[in-house]
C-alpha cells in the first residue's frame, strides 16, 4: 500500500484514522498541520495523503496547491477530509489538486470506500 501522510489538527483524528489506514496496510506519517505536512514531504514524499480541509497555520487548500507545485507533488494521491458539505468548498478542493473527499464523522467503511475510489486500495 505504501506510505500515507495524515494531516490533521486533531489529535484523535489522526490517531483513528491512523489505525484504519495502518489496518488497510499502509504506512503512516502523521502532520498537525499543512506547514508540518509539507516538512514531511519534503523529506519523503508520501504516496498518499488523507487531509483535513479547516485547520490553523496552513488549511487544506494551500497544502494541496503547494504540494502538487512540489517536485513529485503530482504523484500522491490526496483524500480530503471535510466538516461540512458545502459543495464550493468540495469544487475548490478538487480544482486545488485533490483526488477524493468525505465528510467527518468517518469510520473504517467509509475511509476504504474512499480509498478505494481514489485507487489507494
Amino acid at each position: 500500500m505504501g506510505t500515507c501522510l495524515v494531516v490533521d489538527d486533531s489529535a484523535v483524528i489522526r490517531k483513528v484514522a491512523h489505525r484504519i489506514l495502518e489496518g488497510m496496510g499502509f504506512r503512516i506519517v502523521e502532520a498537525e498541520d499543512g506547514v508540518k505536512g509539507l516538512e514531511a514531504c519534503k523529506r519523503g514524499m508520501p504516496d498518499s495523503v488523507l487531509l483535513d480541509w479547516n485547520m490553523p497555520v496552513m488549511d487544506g487548500y494551500e497544502f494541496v496547491r503547494l504540494l502538487r507545485q512540489m517536485p513529485g507533488g503530482g504523484e500522491p494521491k490526496v483524500v480530503v477530509c471535510m466538516t461540512e458539505n458545502d459543495v464550493a468548498q468540495i469544487a475548490r478542493a478538487m480544482r486545488a489538486g485533490a483526488d477524493e473527499y468525505f465528510l467527518k464523522p468517518f469510520d473504517r467503511d467509509i475511509m476504504t470506500a474512499k480509498f478505494q475510489e481514489a485507487g489507494l486500495v
